[in-house]
Order: C-alpha cells, then structure tokens, then sequence
C-alpha cells in the first residue's frame, strides 16, 4: 500500500467545486483510492457524496492511499504525488 500525506488548501475544504475537481482527478486515474483523517475512517475517494461528507476542512491533513491493486508501483506513487499536489492548491476556483 502506498500513501502519502496531504494538506487541504482549498478555502472552502472539500466540499462542491473542490470536491468535484479532485473526485474528477481521482476518477482519471482509475485506481480505487481512499481519502482519511485522523480520527475518521477512510472513505472513497471516487465518491463525490463521500468526499463531500468527509469534513475535509481548509487546512485538514489528509492521508491518501491505494492498496491491493495490480498497477505498477511507479504509476500509483505518480499518481498518488499528483493528487497530493492538487490537494495542495485553492481548487475552489477551478472548474
């Protein structure tokens, strides 16, 4: 399992827009990713409605994981890195 740590940049969180441009960018990878922070389980990251319900709060760490999947361990870390880097810019202005 590959993981990698996160901060929330958007100001809003995760929530409408954010969500959505980060669910769409999970989505493309098409690896079965799950978001989490302490305290709280994991959810899916494909999900917008689980996104949207995670309470994923401006400034919140995040761990962002795949596991048991047959990819090659190269394209999960990229993919993986570039969410974590999306997470890190204001998507409450992106579309």
């Amino acid at each position: 399992m590959y993981t990698r740590k996160a901060t929330v940049a958007a100001s809003v969180g995760l929530h409408a827009r954010p969500a959505a441009v980060f669910v769409r960018a999970v989505n493309r990878t098409g690896l079965p990713i799950t978001l989490a922070k302490s305290g709280v389980s994991a959810i899916d990251a494909r999900s917008l409605l689980a996104v949207m319900s995670g309470d994923f709060a401006f400034g919140s760490e995040v761990i962002i994981s795949v596991s048991h999947c047959d990819a090659e361990a190269a394209s999960i870390e990229a993919a993986i890195d570039g969410l974590a880097e999306l997470l890190g810019t204001d998507l409450s202005e992106q579309a």
